[in-house]
């Protein structure tokens, strides 16, 4: 399981990458092993304003529905429209063709984030 030391994770397996003043966002490699195949990812609209820890979309696998919560506070800029034709793509490559938002971030407060030693940890990796 990958655990990239460059990202930053949440509690609820989201991982985010800050990049001057844009930020891309999307599940963790344990969080799409956890959900299996996924068939379908919906996002809410771009240009919509999110606050951290608020539904910013669902990833439907074949077993369940998850929710996505927003790492930090930020404004929707560009949905990853590859994946409505390979949704897969959050499976085979998470951290990489499978992001699945990038955003404008309003605050790059980043205490309440982890690291990746302490995701590790959270996960018991």
């Amino acid at each position: 399981m990958k655990i990239p030391s460059h990202l930053y994770y949440t509690k609820d397996h989201e991982w985010i990458r800050f990049e001057d003043q844009v930020a891309f966002v999307g599940i963790t490699d344990f969080a799409q092993g956890e959900l299996g195949d996924i068939v379908y990812v919906d996002v809410n609209k771009v240009g919509m304003e999110v606050k951290a820890g608020e539904v910013f979309g669902t990833v439907e696998a074949v077993k369940t529905t998850s929710d996505l919560f927003m790492p930090v506070d930020g404004e929707i800029l560009e949905v990853n429209s590859t994946l409505n034709q390979h949704p897969e793509q959050v499976n085979k490559d998470p951290y990489g063709a499978g992001w699945i938002i990038k955003i404008r971030p309003t605050s790059q407060n980043k205490d309440h984030l982890l690291d990746a030693l302490a995701y590790a940890e959270l996960i018991g990796a």
